[in-house]
């Protein structure tokens, strides 16, 4: 009697990849969970209960996945070693080149989550993504406060008011990327921002 091979085995880690872009193109109420369960490698419905337990929780993990990883492009911010202008320079840069990327989708999943927000019922699902919103706002405000502090940036500077231009302009590259904005253009605006520093 022949043998049967053996069944090919769940890779969760690719799933769960695969799964995040999905959420990061579509948003989570757009996104079905017969889209989730085909590009997570044609995984039946046991098998997708079994490893995450519902679609909230799957997005949960997949936002978390995109903040460990591609959302990482905001560390520069809380880099010590780095001047203020420089830590916002590369954040904006790192985040640039991340969100223009062609080998996944365009743009930020943090930052899309507010135009393919879900409806009132299922806000709650987005605030991890809301809390690393706010996260980033912090890391402008306090490398914009520690070039004051040290005299790199003029003392008459309003932490706040500009880190919020920066935030705003970090938030809105995902719609200029989605638009297919050259980014030529954006990395012009960029060096335009940093000139407010000086």
């Amino acid at each position: 009697m022949a043998k049967t091979g053996r069944p090919r085995e769940f890779d969760r880690d690719e799933a769960l990849k695969q799964a995040m872009y999905l959420f990061w193109n579509y948003g989570y109420e757009s996104t079905s969970l017969s889209q989730l369960k085909v590009a997570m490698g044609d995984i039946s419905s046991p098998s997708f209960y079994a490893a995450f337990g519902s679609k909230e929780n799957l997005f949960q993990e997949a936002s978390q996945y995109y903040i460990d990883t591609f959302a990482t492009v905001t560390e520069a911010l809380w880099d010590n070693t780095l001047s203020a202008k420089d830590a916002i320079g590369l954040t904006l840069q790192q985040s640039l080149d991340m969100q223009y990327d062609p080998s996944h989708p365009l743009g930020c999943m943090v930052a899309l989550s507010t135009v393919l927000a879900p409806s009132a019922e299922h806000q709650h699902v987005i605030e991890i993504l809301r809390q690393s919103r706010q996260k980033t706002r912090q890391g402008f405000i306090q490398a914009l406060q520690r070039g004051i502090d040290s005299g790199e940036i003029p003392k008459d500077i309003d932490s706040i008011g500009l880190a919020t231009i920066f935030d705003s302009f970090l938030t809105g590259i995902s719609s200029l990327a989605r638009d297919h904005v050259k980014k030529t253009d954006i990395e012009y605006g960029i060096s335009k921002l940093l000139k407010l520093l000086e």
